[in-house]
């Protein structure tokens, strides 16, 4: 009997070193939730794939995990049995990462402890928001005038619209170039502005230090302005 004991005893600690622990693990809560699936999600070759799953059942508490080589943007999807569905992005490094929000404003009550590129990214889109909220008002505007058939003033929203634009890229290229040790330089530049002329693209990929070159994002962008400037040739 002891000796059986002792076999499964040796079987339970083999499996659980054997286990490899994942890099990266997404916890939180979800407040409201008593019924759901929570995903983890990211891109893989322009495809956004699943990376782990929970099936929620009255306990809104949430544990994820995957894989992760260099600091990279995932996504938390959350599938309400319904109509509905929302994710939250947010850029990940080795280690923790917690989300805590609710079931009512998935997104807009999210509030994000983890890598220091969050962080960063958080702070672009603070900015951005501000931008994003004008355009939706001028979009309005137009609207208005259009309907009053307001020629004049139609142009001088058209104009502003085409200088927010340009404010836009401009200030993603400043804000990648003041954060070139960061890995969400080059994901900005892939991201938000992957259509500006080549030239900002380069600015920002020479300006990179050659740990960040390494990274993900960092061969993303150099392979994606190589092909670019193949096709201009």
């Amino acid at each position: 009997m002891k000796k059986i004991s002792l076999l499964i005893l040796t079987l339970l600690i083999l499996i659980a070193c054997g286990k490899k622990e994942k890099d990266l693990i997404v916890k939180g809560n979800i407040q409201g939730l008593k019924k759901g699936t929570v995903y983890l999600k990211k891109i893989e070759d322009t495809i956004l794939i699943t990376v782990d799953s929970l099936v929620i059942n009255g306990n809104s508490n949430f544990e994820l995990q995957s894989d992760l080589d260099s600091p990279e943007v995932f996504f938390l999807y959350l599938d309400k049995k319904s109509t509905d569905k929302d994710r939250i992005r947010f850029f990940a490094d080795k280690g923790v990462t917690e989300i805590n929000t609710t079931l009512k404003n998935f997104v807009f009550d999210a509030k994000i402890i983890g890598s220091e590129q969050q962080k960063i990214l958080e702070q672009y889109q603070s900015m951005i928001s501000k931008m994003n909220n004008r355009n939706l008002d001028l979009i309005k505007e137009q609207f208005e005038a259009q309907k009053q058939a307001d020629t004049a003033k139609i142009n001088i929203i058209r104009k502003e619209a085409d200088n927010m634009l340009k404010r836009k890229y401009l200030y993603t290229v400043n804000f990648a170039l003041n954060n070139k040790n960061s890995e969400v330089a080059p994901y900005l530049a892939l991201s938000e502005i992957y259509n500006a002329h080549v030239k900002f693209l380069d600015t920002i990929n020479n300006s990179l230090t050659p740990e960040v070159k390494a990274t993900k994002y960092g061969e993303e962008l150099e392979s994606f302005i190589k092909k670019i400037k193949e096709n201009e040739n």
